[in-house]
């Protein structure tokens, strides 16, 4: 079962039948995302195999595997902030040892994102997904 407010994403998506306004919905959700930190746009926090620009820094709350996964996250493309934002909905407030369980592409699909994204995108989004789960991963060990 996925975070509540995944969940929420999953119900507001069976409500809005329309293509065009579950992106309008997305983008909303990038938009209501707090802003990252210029400061935090550095190469080490860059995702690599994103069309657009993508920052992902991970914030990991206490230590061992009772921590608490987190991230701030920026895209210089709109639809890309909102899947940031689709993202921290599935991983913000997850221990650890949880992030890398979490089926991301089976949670994804429930939105029917992996048929309506173009492969750019869908390529960025897994390299968003690996690059938090790896960071969960290491912040574990």
């Amino acid at each position: 079962m996925a975070s509540p407010a995944f969940e929420e994403i999953v119900e507001t998506f069976e409500f809005l039948d329309a293509w065009e306004d579950r992106y309008r919905h997305v983008i909303e959700m990038g938009r209501a995302l707090p802003a990252m930190d210029d400061a935090l746009k550095t190469p080490a926090t860059k995702v690599d195999g994103c069309a657009s620009q993508v920052w992902i820094q991970p914030m990991i709350a206490g230590t061992g595997p009772s921590a608490t996964y987190d991230f701030a996250g920026a895209s210089d493309a709109m639809i890309v902030q909102g899947l940031i934002a689709v993202l921290h909905a599935l991983y913000a407030g997850e221990k650890l040892a949880d992030v890398v369980k979490i089926d991301a592409p089976a949670e994804l699909a429930r939105l029917g994102l992996d048929q309506h994204l173009s492969s750019q995108r869908s390529n960025g989004l897994r390299a968003m997904v690996t690059r938090i789960r790896a960071t969960a991963a290491e912040a574990a060990a």
